[in-house]
């Protein structure tokens, strides 16, 4: 709801044409006046011809705190232009005030002392009048002009409204679409940063599992040392292209198909490369079926986080496996790494891998769990639903 109490602020020029348009309405009705009472003593007398002025003067002055207090205002400008011809332009325009907040209590209390001060003023102003004249005339005619003045003072309030309801609709509607485009910079920024964990993360762990091996086994015979380095030297290279390949699916036309993202099929894939990188990976598969692309590629991401765990926080230690499931009921997923047989310096942890995992296992409707395990090891278990629903249809541009 608009405030319709809220009226926008006038400059000083703003102000000033309003009171010289008071003054030039007043004018006329002054000047009858005056020439009328001329027409009948021929000396106005000094009330007309300098109180009547001062008085006008001094509500034109008050009216400059009419929009401040509009009632006292103008029932005070009213009042005074009993006393004072010149007064009316003031008392018409505090009236038109009035009437911009359409209120209609406070419009009729203007109107009623408007009209009532023009009926007093005749008797103020002994103006000679026909013995014809009907009475109700000196009260139609007060009554219709403070009635123009009112349907005036009530336009430019409907208007007021108008365009102070539209700005704030404008207002609204910039916030939204910057609220909007805040949101969608939030979920490109989560975008980019879950596709780059997912693909380095796994590729520098196994790096860093094998410099970490060359590090501690300073028995190690010089063609093994050569394999572990070659591996690191893959490894680095294999990180670095899917690098490029992320680089460029994030700069490519919005408009342009993305390439194929690995799914089910690659898992046995991403355990050899496990195996070459030195660790113990045994796989055991029941999916005779390929699942969903949404599924699958939840399901590779799954297993890929797994393993970078693995080799970060236990290197050397045997990583199961398992995957389970068909057609018509759940894609089950665990990966179970047993304690490091060595205990090595604690590697940095982001929590970012696990978080990224569960805002995908969540867009898919399925269920995350992880736990330590008693013998010091580490269980991951994942259930998706086998189904291409609406949810992996939005994984795929994910």
């Amino acid at each position: 709801m608009v405030n319709t109490d809220v009226v926008p602020r006038l400059g000083a020029w703003q102000h000033a044409w309003r009171l010289v348009v008071a003054a030039v309405v007043s004018l006329p009705v002054w000047l009858s006046t005056l020439a009328l009472l001329r027409s009948r003593s021929g000396d106005p007398g000094p009330w007309v011809l300098v109180v009547d002025p001062l008085v006008a003067a001094g509500c034109l002055a008050v009216l400059r705190w009419r929009r401040r207090w509009p009632l006292a205002v103008a029932l005070t400008v009213t009042v005074a232009s009993t006393v004072s011809a010149l007064a009316t332009g003031a008392a018409l325009l505090a009236l038109c005030s009035v009437a911009t907040r359409r209120r209609p209590a406070e419009i009729g209390a203007v109107v009623l002392a408007y009209v009532t001060a023009s009926q007093l003023a005749v008797w103020i102003y002994p103006v000679p009048s026909s013995p014809d004249a009907l009475w109700w005339v000196q009260v139609v005619v007060p009554a219709l002009t403070a009635g123009i003045a009112v349907a005036a003072g009530m336009a430019v309030g409907a208007r007021r409204v108008e365009v102070r309801s539209l700005r704030e609709r404008a207002e609204s509607a910039e916030r939204e679409q910057s609220a909007r485009a805040a949101q969608a910079r939030a979920l490109e920024r989560n975008r980019i940063a879950r596709e780059m964990h997912d693909v380095l993360a796994h590729r520098i762990s196994l790096v860093a599992m094998q410099a970490g091996v060359l590090d501690h086994r300073g028995d190690l015979a010089a063609e093994e040392s050569r394999v572990l380095v070659r591996g690191i030297a893959e490894g680095a290279h294999q990180a670095l292209e899917e690098l490029r390949e992320v680089l460029g699916v994030l700069r490519a036309d919005p408009g342009r198909p993305e390439p194929p993202q690995p799914s089910l099929d690659r898992v046995p894939d991403l355990v050899a490369d496990a195996r070459a990188s030195g660790l113990d990976v045994r796989l055991t598969s029941t999916v005779t079926a390929a699942p969903p692309d949404g599924v699958g590629r939840t399901c590779y991401r799954i297993v890929q986080e797994a393993l970078t765990n693995a080799a970060k926080h236990a290197p050397g230690a045997v990583v199961r496996v398992t995957l389970g499931g068909a057609a018509g009921g759940n894609l089950d997923i665990g990966v179970r790494n047993g304690p490091a047989p060595v205990r090595t310096a604690r590697p940095p942890v982001s929590g970012f891998g696990l978080l990224g995992l569960g805002e995908r296992v969540t867009v898919a409707g399925g269920e995350l769990g992880h736990r330590p395990t008693p013998d010091g090891g580490y269980l991951l278990t994942a259930r998706l639903p086998w189904r291409d629903g609406p949810a992996h249809r939005h994984e795929r541009g994910a």
